[in-house]
């Protein structure tokens, strides 16, 4: 760690190719395809160039560099049923193939919050400092402590927080002192204030209190050269507070995660402009901006694509050769004008397309060159269910979060509602969870379930999960339950 770290040593920087230099977006696109398919030699056009991402430079072969360390090829099916992959499949496939940002840099404490650390914090000195008093009394000798009856003892002055008792105390002694103050010399006990007897310049304590007693050691809470933040931890206010306990000025972070984002669809416009029958307000887009924005990543916001091949294509492209993940929404279905999946079987690589859970069943995965792709539903439910079941893990693992795991169910509670349920498929259902007369959780559905009723998020403060085997579930039955807080 470094005193004086300041902002301009981690100032963001992105530097993306003009058309000039190096080319419109297909040409880029390809220049891409050229070094990932020869790595140790450039493009007979355009030379290779450092990237930077954070104010750090990344090594010239960034793609090979992530290739090196990737698993084996990810399958294009799922081996028990190639148009659904269950949960628990898709969630092992995204762990196995999704690899973390590697470049770090040092920013100040100030500036952390939200950030991964990438290098144990080791603590450089005790905590506390020193062996002080818990509460405001009179510190003594536990040994000269009265058995029987009541002492009287001399005060020869008072111990501050930042000011301690200059000498040291005798067996007879007992010196005033301040929560927090450090223990004077000779003492090892606290007498709380309230248990004692005042005359003048001396103090009479009671029998029945024990050695040591309301005194914080030295150590007691962290040694020196303790890890006190792993590697992997992302950083929140408990440990802010905690690094600057400890006085540590400055942290070594990963990069934050680059994401690009759009949505699909000729019927997409955005916010503020006119409507017309058979038009759609860009909702998606603005879900995904929100939600990547929750995450602390950097992120891209390429618009609105229009559902033609070519725009979808270079929208990839672009996508890919600017970010570590590239999400999409809409066109990740069956129709006709749906090219996701065509676009991304030309330029990367499929790994599954399908999944058993509702809402959500279109949800897309695999690689766009060495960027990492998903393919969110069209319908605005089934976006927000997709990205914090499966996206969001997917991305605190690529930034450098060791223990991402998946998002479990957090608590049980009595449902007081019907909800319907096919076995085969996981369900989530939009929820409110509180607690009824006696204390204890309920949780009921918001209502009607459409994939596309948005306003059914913003009124509930749940999920309610229910797994894949599962039938109807009738009231009074308990559930497994998602509660927001945390999860969003």
């Amino acid at each position: 760690m470094q005193a004086g770290v300041t902002r301009q040593n981690f100032k963001v920087r992105h530097h993306r190719a003009n058309d000039t230099e190096h080319g419109v977006a297909a040409e880029r696109g390809a220049d891409t395809w050229h070094q990932r398919r020869c790595p140790s030699r450039p493009h007979p056009k355009h030379p290779r160039r450092d990237d930077r991402r954070d104010g750090l430079t990344l090594p010239r072969h960034r793609e090979n560099v992530r290739r090196m360390n990737a698993p084996e090829p990810l399958p294009d099916c799922y081996e028990g049923d190639p148009d659904l992959l269950p949960p628990d499949e898709a969630m092992r496939r995204i762990r196995a193939h999704v690899r973390a940002v590697r470049e770090t840099g040092t920013i100040p404490v100030i500036d952390a919050l939200g950030r991964v650390v990438a290098r144990d914090i080791i603590s450089p000195m005790n905590v506390p400092g020193h062996t002080n008093s818990a509460m405001d009394g009179y510190a003594c000798a536990g040994g000269a402590l009265p058995d029987d009856a009541p002492r009287w003892y001399a005060v020869p002055g008072t111990a501050y927080a930042g000011k301690p008792f200059p000498g040291p105390v005798g067996p007879s002694q007992a010196v005033r002192i301040m929560t927090g103050a450090a223990m004077p010399e000779g003492t090892d006990t606290v007498v709380m204030q309230e248990h004692v007897e005042i005359d003048g310049d001396r103090v009479r304590i009671p029998p029945g209190n024990r050695a040591g007693q309301h005194v914080r050691q030295a150590g007691e809470d962290l040694r020196a050269g303790a890890v006190v933040v792993p590697r992997g931890r992302r950083i929140m206010p408990a440990e802010m507070g905690l690094l600057a306990s400890l006085g540590v000025a400055g942290v070594d972070v990963y990069r934050r995660l680059r994401v690009a984002y759009f949505s699909t669809g000729d019927e997409i416009r955005p916010p503020g402009t006119p409507f017309a029958p058979g038009l759609v307000y860009d909702s998606n887009r603005f879900t995904m901006h929100g939600m990547l924005g929750r995450l602390g990543v950097e992120m891209v916001d390429l618009g609105i694509v229009s559902d033609r091949r070519d725009a979808v294509r270079s929208a990839f492209i672009e996508a890919a050769a600017d970010a570590d993940v590239v999400l999409s929404s809409g066109g990740a279905s069956t129709g006709e004008a749906d090219h996701v999946k065509a676009v991304l079987s030309e330029l990367g690589q499929v790994g599954f397309w399908r999944i058993a859970i509702r809402p959500g069943r279109p949800l897309a995965f695999g690689f766009v060159g060495d960027s990492v792709f998903f393919g969110l539903p069209g319908n605005p439910v089934a976006v927000m269910v997709t990205f914090y079941q499966f996206v969001a893990p997917a991305l605190r693992a690529a930034a450098g979060e060791i223990d991402f795991g998946t998002i479990l169910p957090a608590v049980e509670a009595r449902c007081v509602s019907r909800l319907r349920k096919k076995p085969g498929r996981v369900e989530y259902y939009r929820a409110v969870l509180e607690r009824d007369d006696s204390g204890a959780l309920v949780v009921r559905s918001t209502g009607k379930s459409g994939s596309g009723l948005l306003h059914t998020m913003s009124d509930a403060n749940c999920f309610i999960v229910l797994p894949e085997h599962g039938t109807t579930v009738e009231p009074g039955a308990t559930v497994a339950v998602q509660p927001f807080f945390g999860l969003m």
